[in-house]
């Protein structure tokens, strides 16, 4: 286990989604039209106002005061609503199906089919995260039932130090840009 994840540029909140598997899919789940590092920044905001990541408690707070909580400036995505709304459903999803152990999604699974259905059941995890996801549980935890299913493109599982987080995030923004253009012609 890594004793963090560089993906904020802040210690404490890239040792808690190390430690945290909680933290880690709130971090994925939060990572949508923001930046990389305000997404997995997003844990450590959340426990800092809640007291506590605790899947069972998030899912049994009003869905009000978890909005309110994520828009409390600074704001904890640039979407409070509909990403408290997410976080809210994720932590349901984990109490309910995993008895609030959010590591169950990778250490409970038989195979990579599995982990595969398992990790498309949780809310807001589509085709991309599922291999971002699949990568880091490969590549920076050694789960070897995600190593089929991490993609041999760079991803977040690469990400080992802030300089890769930064090379990443470059050759990124590149493709992007490259695929824009393409799509232009």
């Amino acid at each position: 286990m890594p004793v963090a994840l560089h993906f904020t540029g802040d210690a404490e909140a890239d040792e808690l989604i190390a430690k945290d598997p909680l933290a880690l899919l709130i971090g994925f789940a939060l990572d949508q039209q923001i930046t990389v590092q305000t997404a997995f920044a997003g844990p450590l905001k959340l426990k800092q106002r809640l007291g506590s990541l605790d899947a069972t408690t998030i899912a049994g707070t009003d869905p009000a005061e978890l909005e309110t909580t994520f828009r409390t400036p600074p704001a904890i995505h640039r979407f409070p609503g509909s990403m408290a709304k997410r976080v809210h459903d994720l932590a349901r999803h984990v109490s309910d199906e995993y008895d609030g152990h959010a590591e169950r999604v990778w250490t409970q699974a038989k195979d990579a089919k599995d982990l595969e259905k398992r990790i498309r059941a949780l809310p807001g995890f589509g085709d991309m995260k599922v291999l971002a996801l699949s990568a880091v549980l490969s590549k920076r935890f050694g789960v070897e039932v995600a190593t089929p299913l991490a993609p041999s493109f760079p991803t977040l599982g690469d990400v080992d130090s802030v300089e890769a987080l930064h090379e990443y995030q470059a050759a990124k923004r590149a493709h992007k840009a490259a695929r824009r253009a393409q799509a232009q012609h």
